[in-house]
């Protein structure tokens, strides 16, 4: 594929990628492996993307697609198109006021998001100033007494649904992280050189207000620690290894939305989802980012679907870059698509704007490929719209 840089002007994007291009360009590089990054040598991140690849669609012909539909019922509402944004964290660092961003452009687009309990905007703001329908993702770490005080702020604030992230016990191997800082919340002279060679992020993100802090930790955090590097090394202690299934049921006693269990691939672990009162699962891998060498989401999505679709609302992230990758999903039996990095692209080469048009180029495209499937409904397809096929071992950026 010929490499096509768009310029600034993220309408001029066709693709994700495209977005991808532009955002890297103008984020300095420890923003880049921030959001780039998985864990040791990210065999999971190219595993992420190459999964789509073992899919190959069975077009039919002679249909009348004249009218085509990508609306679906999620927990009883219908949504605009087969996706939401999934929990994201420190989105302020990629551009002032990320999450605040992100979650206007999906309300606008019609697309639930989910705000990150790591996040750089207050809860409260985010339901008072973008609206549509809110999502909150939280840790289960050791002070449970925070746990219980964030769940009653996202009720108060009218969030719909909680996803509690199941899959850190302990942070994964990013030594890309460590590698970028010579000390507590000090980069390295490298990465100082590079982000003044970035004077758009600069003036955009550190000089208004210095680097983001995590605004919904509160309590957690020792007054002069809630930036990246600080925050990072307290939340490390915050992390529960000993977190099992009866820290989930005691959530689920504590909050009456919602309760969304992330970080399931193991089938066995979504009936438990399912027995313990979960709503929904989501199959997650972290986006690579914690066990390296782990299978890919959608790997799993076929035995999870056959096992619980109907039962449970069964969710899905990991490599999604395009409309093809999505309708792939659906077809195997996801209910819904969590978008992690492919909107972050947009997020980070044009704010609020870039989000919208990362949000608008998948749903243009998955109306494409229903158009080219001879599909007018994406709720009428099934796995019968698939064939498996074999490919080499995907390399690539995840």
């Amino acid at each position: 594929m010929r490499r096509y840089y768009p310029g600034r002007d993220v309408e001029r994007a066709r693709s994700i990628e495209e977005l991808r291009r532009m955002a890297v360009r103008r984020i300095p590089n420890f923003c880049r492996e921030y959001l780039e990054g998985g864990a040791e040598d990210e065999i999971t991140l190219r595993r992420n993307l190459g999964a789509f690849d073992r899919w190959a669609f069975l077009p039919r012909t002679l249909v009348d697609v004249t009218r085509r539909s990508q609306s679906i019922d999620l927990f009883g509402q219908a949504i605009a198109a087969p996706f939401l944004i999934g929990p994201t964290g420190f989105n302020g660092m990629l551009t002032r006021q990320g999450d605040l961003a992100l979650a206007r452009a999906a309300a606008a687009a019609g697309v639930p998001f989910t705000l990150s309990n790591v996040s750089n905007t207050p809860l409260e703001d985010i339901a008072e100033q973008a609206g549509g329908r809110l999502w909150m993702q939280v840790y289960l770490y050791r002070s449970r007494r925070f746990v219980h005080a964030i769940a009653e702020r996202a009720r108060h604030a009218g969030f719909e649904a909680l996803i509690v992230t199941t899959d850190v016990p302990v942070y994964g191997n990013r030594e890309w992280d460590a590698r970028n800082f010579r000390a507590e919340a000090r980069l390295t002279l490298r990465n100082l050189f590079d982000t003044a060679c970035h004077p758009r992020w600069l003036c955009d993100v550190f000089l208004p207000d210095g680097m983001p802090r995590f605004r919904n930790l509160g309590e957690l955090l020792p007054p002069g620690k809630d930036h990246a590097a600080g925050a990072s090394a307290v939340l490390a202690q915050e992390l529960d290894p000993s977190l099992n299934w009866q820290d989930i049921a005691w959530l689920r006693d504590l909050w009456p939305g919602k309760l969304i269990v992330k970080g399931i691939l193991d089938p066995r672990d979504a009936e438990q989802a399912r027995r313990i009162g979960a709503d929904g699962v989501i199959l997650s891998n972290h986006g690579g980012r914690q066990l390296d060498g782990a299978v890919s989401p959608l790997g799993v999505l076929p035995e999870v679907a056959a096992l619980l679709k109907g039962h449970l609302t069964i969710l899905i992230d990991g490599g999604f870059r395009r409309g093809s990758d999505i309708v792939k999903a659906r077809a195997l039996g996801a209910d819904a698509i969590l978008l992690g990095r492919a909107t972050l692209y947009g997020l980070a080469a044009g704010g609020e704007r870039g989000a919208a048009r990362a949000i608008r180029l998948l749903a243009l495209e998955v109306d494409r490929i229903l158009a080219l499937l001879g599909c007018t409904d994406i709720r009428n397809l099934g796995p019968d719209i698939l064939r498996p096929v074999s490919t080499s071992p995907a390399g690539g950026q995840a």
